[in-house]
């Protein structure tokens, strides 16, 4: 299983970027894709999950009603549109593909198999 994150960037508070996040070498649409993220000098986090069929998202939090994630099977790629970004965004957002039901632990980085290199994003106040 290969994945790989890209479309970070430096942005400007109150900006919009789109990461991407393309999946190969796994059954893509019956797996469920979350995205985490990791600010400098602090643990992972958890910023939202898609199911394999796109019916079921969370979302943090810290990100409600900001950020949309999406999903395109036929080109197995997930997304995450990320708008009215925030300096406390800044971080490295990763893409993991998650074992088990997509509701189950979804906030918990263990419930994880395997992961992207990850995309720095960095928003200037």
């Amino acid at each position: 299983v290969q994945l790989q994150a890209s479309g970070g960037g430096l942005v400007q508070a109150g900006d919009s970027l789109r990461l991407s996040c393309a999946a190969s070498g796994l059954d893509f649409s019956d797996s469920a894709i979350g995205w985490f993220r990791q600010a400098p000098g602090k643990e992972r986090e958890f910023v939202s999950i898609i199911s394999g069929r796109g019916t079921l998202k969370f979302y943090a939090d810290s990100v409600k009603g900001r950020f949309t994630i999406s999903r395109d099977n036929a080109k197995n790629t997930v997304y995450l549109r990320m708008n009215s970004l925030k300096p406390e965004d800044t971080a490295v957002y990763y893409c993991a593909t998650k074992r088990g039901p997509t509701y189950s632990d979804y906030y918990n980085e263990g419930s994880y198999v395997s992961w992207g290199q990850g995309t720095l994003v960095t928003v200037s106040s």
